[in-house]
Protein backbone atom coordinates (compact mmCIF):
# COMPACT_ATOMS: atom_id res chain seq x y z
CA UNK A 1 0.00 0.00 0.00
CA UNK A 2 1.18 3.43 -0.90
CA UNK A 3 2.48 5.64 2.11
CA UNK A 4 0.13 8.11 3.55
CA UNK A 5 1.09 11.98 2.50
CA UNK A 6 2.04 12.56 5.90
CA UNK A 7 4.52 9.69 6.07
CA UNK A 8 6.04 10.91 3.09
CA UNK A 9 9.40 12.80 3.97
CA UNK A 10 10.12 15.53 1.12
CA UNK A 11 13.80 13.75 0.90
CA UNK A 12 12.69 10.35 1.75
CA UNK A 13 14.62 7.97 3.95
CA UNK A 14 16.11 5.68 0.88
CA UNK A 15 19.04 3.12 1.11
CA UNK A 16 22.17 5.12 -0.12
CA UNK A 17 22.36 3.34 -2.99
CA UNK A 18 23.27 1.73 -5.36
CA UNK A 19 19.80 -0.30 -6.34
CA UNK A 20 19.69 -2.29 -9.06
CA UNK A 21 17.92 -0.01 -11.45
CA UNK A 22 17.91 -0.12 -14.87
CA UNK A 23 15.28 2.59 -16.15
CA UNK A 24 14.24 5.93 -15.10
CA UNK A 25 11.47 7.36 -16.22
CA UNK A 26 9.92 11.07 -15.20
CA UNK A 27 7.29 13.36 -16.25
CA UNK A 28 8.63 16.66 -17.13
CA UNK A 29 6.30 20.02 -16.70
CA UNK A 30 5.91 20.11 -12.74
CA UNK A 31 8.58 17.32 -12.23
CA UNK A 32 11.79 17.41 -14.04
CA UNK A 33 11.20 20.94 -15.28
CA UNK A 34 11.04 23.98 -13.00
CA UNK A 35 8.53 26.73 -13.01
CA UNK A 36 9.88 28.33 -15.26
CA UNK A 37 10.08 25.01 -18.27
CA UNK A 38 13.82 25.01 -17.76
CA UNK A 39 15.63 21.55 -17.49
CA UNK A 40 18.54 21.63 -14.90
CA UNK A 41 21.47 21.66 -15.65
CA UNK A 42 22.86 19.02 -13.97
CA UNK A 43 20.70 16.95 -15.90
CA UNK A 44 23.16 16.59 -18.89
CA UNK A 45 26.09 15.03 -16.49
CA UNK A 46 23.40 12.88 -14.80
CA UNK A 47 22.43 11.56 -18.21
CA UNK A 48 26.19 10.50 -19.64
CA UNK A 49 26.53 8.73 -16.70
CA UNK A 50 23.39 6.98 -16.75
CA UNK A 51 24.33 5.97 -19.75
CA UNK A 52 27.70 4.88 -18.51
CA UNK A 53 26.15 2.52 -16.49
CA UNK A 54 23.85 1.47 -18.75
CA UNK A 55 20.76 3.07 -16.83
CA UNK A 56 17.58 4.09 -19.87
CA UNK A 57 16.37 7.66 -19.21
CA UNK A 58 12.99 8.03 -20.84
CA UNK A 59 10.89 11.84 -20.70
CA UNK A 60 7.04 10.89 -20.35
CA UNK A 61 5.32 13.72 -21.03
CA UNK A 62 2.04 15.06 -22.70
CA UNK A 63 4.23 17.14 -24.94
CA UNK A 64 4.70 16.58 -28.68
CA UNK A 65 7.68 13.96 -29.81
CA UNK A 66 8.81 16.57 -32.01
CA UNK A 67 9.02 19.02 -28.77
CA UNK A 68 10.80 16.06 -26.51
CA UNK A 69 13.08 15.37 -29.14
CA UNK A 70 14.01 18.88 -29.86
CA UNK A 71 14.53 19.17 -26.11
CA UNK A 72 17.20 16.04 -25.90
CA UNK A 73 18.45 16.54 -29.51
CA UNK A 74 21.82 16.34 -28.15
CA UNK A 75 21.25 13.06 -26.18
CA UNK A 76 18.91 11.48 -27.65
CA UNK A 77 20.27 8.68 -29.24
CA UNK A 78 19.08 5.57 -27.79
CA UNK A 79 17.00 7.23 -25.68
CA UNK A 80 13.13 5.93 -25.13
CA UNK A 81 10.28 9.22 -25.89
CA UNK A 82 6.67 8.32 -24.30
CA UNK A 83 5.05 11.31 -26.07
CA UNK A 84 1.50 12.22 -25.87
CA UNK A 85 0.90 10.82 -22.01
CA UNK A 86 1.82 7.23 -23.32
CA UNK A 87 -0.15 7.42 -26.71
CA UNK A 88 3.03 7.56 -28.82
CA UNK A 89 6.35 5.25 -27.51
CA UNK A 90 9.25 6.65 -30.08
CA UNK A 91 12.65 5.17 -29.72
CA UNK A 92 15.47 6.77 -32.61
CA UNK A 93 13.08 7.91 -34.73
CA UNK A 94 11.59 4.48 -34.86
CA UNK A 95 7.89 4.03 -33.17
CA UNK A 96 8.07 1.62 -30.74
CA UNK A 97 4.03 1.73 -29.87
CA UNK A 98 0.98 3.99 -30.74
CA UNK A 99 -2.48 4.06 -29.93
CA UNK A 100 -4.46 6.77 -32.04
CA UNK A 101 -8.09 7.93 -31.55
CA UNK A 102 -10.72 6.94 -33.99
CA UNK A 103 -11.89 9.81 -36.74
CA UNK A 104 -15.71 10.07 -35.48
CA UNK A 105 -14.03 10.84 -31.69
CA UNK A 106 -12.04 13.38 -32.86
CA UNK A 107 -14.62 15.29 -35.02
CA UNK A 108 -17.22 14.77 -31.82
CA UNK A 109 -14.72 16.35 -29.48
CA UNK A 110 -14.01 19.38 -31.85
CA UNK A 111 -17.86 20.18 -31.96
CA UNK A 112 -17.65 19.90 -28.17
CA UNK A 113 -15.10 22.01 -27.76
CA UNK A 114 -16.88 24.82 -30.38
CA UNK A 115 -19.76 24.31 -28.20
CA UNK A 116 -18.20 25.09 -25.15
CA UNK A 117 -16.71 28.28 -26.93
CA UNK A 118 -20.15 29.36 -27.92
CA UNK A 119 -21.21 28.87 -23.95
CA UNK A 120 -18.66 31.44 -23.28
CA UNK A 121 -15.82 29.23 -22.24
CA UNK A 122 -12.80 30.30 -22.44
CA UNK A 123 -10.77 27.01 -24.27
CA UNK A 124 -9.37 25.91 -27.52
CA UNK A 125 -8.54 22.33 -28.77
CA UNK A 126 -5.28 21.20 -30.02
CA UNK A 127 -5.58 17.83 -32.45
CA UNK A 128 -2.69 15.66 -31.58
CA UNK A 129 -1.67 14.02 -34.75
CA UNK A 130 1.99 12.52 -35.61
CA UNK A 131 2.89 14.31 -37.84
CA UNK A 132 1.94 17.90 -36.22
CA UNK A 133 -0.82 19.85 -33.87
CA UNK A 134 -3.63 21.50 -35.28
CA UNK A 135 -5.31 24.38 -34.11
CA UNK A 136 -8.38 26.19 -35.23
CA UNK A 137 -7.96 29.09 -32.63
CA UNK A 138 -5.81 31.56 -33.81
CA UNK A 139 -5.63 34.40 -30.94
CA UNK A 140 -1.72 34.87 -29.87
CA UNK A 141 -2.25 34.07 -26.27
CA UNK A 142 -3.61 30.53 -26.84
CA UNK A 143 -1.27 29.88 -29.50
CA UNK A 144 1.95 30.97 -27.52
CA UNK A 145 0.52 28.26 -24.67
CA UNK A 146 0.52 25.14 -27.80
CA UNK A 147 3.58 26.50 -28.68
CA UNK A 148 5.40 25.62 -25.53
CA UNK A 149 4.09 21.73 -25.88
CA UNK A 150 3.88 21.40 -29.52
CA UNK A 151 6.97 22.94 -32.04
CA UNK A 152 5.09 21.02 -34.80
CA UNK A 153 1.83 23.00 -35.07
CA UNK A 154 -0.72 24.26 -37.73
CA UNK A 155 -3.48 26.36 -38.42
CA UNK A 156 -6.72 24.53 -39.87
CA UNK A 157 -9.84 25.75 -40.89
CA UNK A 158 -11.73 22.40 -39.64
CA UNK A 159 -10.57 20.10 -37.03
CA UNK A 160 -12.98 17.52 -38.03
CA UNK A 161 -11.01 17.25 -41.10
CA UNK A 162 -7.52 16.70 -40.36
CA UNK A 163 -5.40 14.13 -42.48
CA UNK A 164 -3.58 12.52 -40.14
CA UNK A 165 -3.53 9.62 -37.53
CA UNK A 166 -4.45 11.37 -34.34
CA UNK A 167 -2.92 10.28 -30.91
CA UNK A 168 -5.16 12.82 -28.43
CA UNK A 169 -7.13 15.91 -28.76
CA UNK A 170 -6.06 18.46 -25.72
CA UNK A 171 -7.81 20.88 -24.68
CA UNK A 172 -6.31 24.63 -22.84
CA UNK A 173 -8.65 25.92 -20.35
CA UNK A 174 -7.74 29.24 -19.73
CA UNK A 175 -9.45 28.62 -16.04
CA UNK A 176 -9.54 25.72 -14.55
CA UNK A 177 -9.72 22.40 -16.45
CA UNK A 178 -10.18 20.56 -13.43
CA UNK A 179 -13.24 22.62 -12.69
CA UNK A 180 -14.67 23.56 -15.69
CA UNK A 181 -13.52 21.64 -19.45
CA UNK A 182 -13.26 18.03 -17.66
CA UNK A 183 -16.62 17.66 -16.17
CA UNK A 184 -17.94 19.36 -19.58
CA UNK A 185 -16.52 16.07 -21.42
CA UNK A 186 -18.05 13.41 -19.17
CA UNK A 187 -19.94 12.03 -22.30
CA UNK A 188 -16.80 10.73 -23.61
CA UNK A 189 -16.05 9.25 -20.17
CA UNK A 190 -17.95 6.58 -21.24
CA UNK A 191 -15.70 5.11 -23.60
CA UNK A 192 -12.36 6.77 -23.38
CA UNK A 193 -10.12 8.75 -20.94
CA UNK A 194 -10.57 12.53 -19.84
CA UNK A 195 -7.45 12.96 -17.78
CA UNK A 196 -6.56 16.31 -16.31
CA UNK A 197 -2.88 16.57 -17.08
CA UNK A 198 -2.31 20.15 -15.61
CA UNK A 199 -3.69 22.76 -13.81
CA UNK A 200 -5.16 24.46 -17.59
CA UNK A 201 -5.13 21.03 -19.72
CA UNK A 202 -7.47 18.36 -19.97
CA UNK A 203 -6.63 15.33 -22.94
CA UNK A 204 -8.93 13.08 -24.37
CA UNK A 205 -7.32 9.58 -25.16
CA UNK A 206 -8.51 5.98 -25.90
CA UNK A 207 -9.26 3.85 -23.05
CA UNK A 208 -6.36 1.77 -23.17
CA UNK A 209 -3.76 4.82 -23.76
CA UNK A 210 -1.90 6.10 -20.77
CA UNK A 211 1.69 6.53 -19.66
CA UNK A 212 1.35 3.54 -17.58
CA UNK A 213 0.26 1.09 -20.62
CA UNK A 214 3.32 2.57 -22.47
CA UNK A 215 5.42 2.40 -19.64
CA UNK A 216 4.33 -1.53 -19.00
CA UNK A 217 5.20 -2.55 -22.94
CA UNK A 218 8.70 -0.69 -22.55
CA UNK A 219 9.36 -2.65 -19.91
CA UNK A 220 8.20 -5.95 -21.41
CA UNK A 221 10.14 -5.26 -24.49
CA UNK A 222 13.50 -4.58 -22.75
CA UNK A 223 13.31 -7.02 -20.08
CA UNK A 224 13.16 -4.55 -17.40
CA UNK A 225 11.29 -5.28 -14.17
CA UNK A 226 9.15 -2.78 -12.18
CA UNK A 227 11.87 -3.36 -9.34
CA UNK A 228 14.41 -1.74 -11.48
CA UNK A 229 12.18 1.10 -12.49
CA UNK A 230 12.00 4.67 -11.27
CA UNK A 231 9.39 6.56 -11.96
CA UNK A 232 8.78 10.63 -11.17
CA UNK A 233 5.43 12.23 -11.64
CA UNK A 234 3.04 15.46 -10.14
CA UNK A 235 -0.25 15.22 -11.79
CA UNK A 236 -3.05 13.25 -12.55
CA UNK A 237 -2.14 11.57 -16.17
CA UNK A 238 0.90 10.18 -14.04
CA UNK A 239 -0.89 7.91 -11.66
CA UNK A 240 -0.89 4.36 -13.99
CA UNK A 241 3.06 5.09 -14.40
CA UNK A 242 3.52 5.48 -10.52
CA UNK A 243 1.90 2.15 -10.54
CA UNK A 244 4.18 0.25 -13.29
CA UNK A 245 7.46 1.32 -10.71
CA UNK A 246 8.59 -0.32 -7.55
CA UNK A 247 10.61 2.95 -7.16
CA UNK A 248 7.93 5.71 -7.86
CA UNK A 249 8.10 8.45 -6.75
CA UNK A 250 5.74 12.11 -6.34
CA UNK A 251 7.49 15.08 -6.18
CA UNK A 252 7.07 17.90 -3.22
CA UNK A 253 3.99 20.03 -4.42
CA UNK A 254 2.43 16.97 -6.57
CA UNK A 255 -1.41 16.76 -7.19
CA UNK A 256 -2.88 14.75 -3.50
CA UNK A 257 -3.98 11.93 -5.67
CA UNK A 258 -0.35 11.36 -6.85
CA UNK A 259 1.18 11.53 -3.74
CA UNK A 260 -1.32 9.08 -2.08
CA UNK A 261 -0.79 6.94 -4.79
CA UNK A 262 3.22 7.10 -4.96
CA UNK A 263 5.64 5.19 -2.69
CA UNK A 264 7.85 7.93 -2.05
CA UNK A 265 7.92 11.61 -2.18
CA UNK A 266 10.89 13.32 -3.91
CA UNK A 267 11.81 17.04 -3.44
CA UNK A 268 10.29 19.67 -5.68
CA UNK A 269 10.51 19.93 -9.36
CA UNK A 270 12.13 23.56 -8.61
CA UNK A 271 14.64 21.65 -5.81
CA UNK A 272 16.15 19.56 -8.39
CA UNK A 273 14.17 16.71 -6.72
CA UNK A 274 14.13 14.03 -9.76
CA UNK A 275 18.27 14.41 -10.16
CA UNK A 276 18.92 14.45 -6.13
CA UNK A 277 16.95 11.41 -5.62
CA UNK A 278 18.01 9.87 -8.99
CA UNK A 279 21.50 10.38 -7.70
CA UNK A 280 20.81 9.22 -3.78
CA UNK A 281 19.51 6.00 -5.14
CA UNK A 282 22.00 4.97 -7.42
CA UNK A 283 24.75 5.84 -5.81
CA UNK A 284 25.93 8.91 -8.02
Amino acid sequence: MPATPESLPVDPGLPAGPADIRLVVTDMDGTLLDDDKRIPDGLWPMLAELRRRGVLFSPASGRQYATLARQFAEVADGMVFIAENGTYVVRDGVELSSDPLQGPVVAALARAVRGLVADGVDVGAVVCGKRSAYVERTDEAFLAEVRRYYVENRIVEDLTAVDDEVLKVALFDFGSAERTTAPALQAFTATHQVVVSGEHWVDVMNATANKGAALRGLQRELGITPAQTMVFGDYLNDLEMLDAADWSFAVAGAHPEVVRRARHLAPSNNDNGVLRTVARVLGI
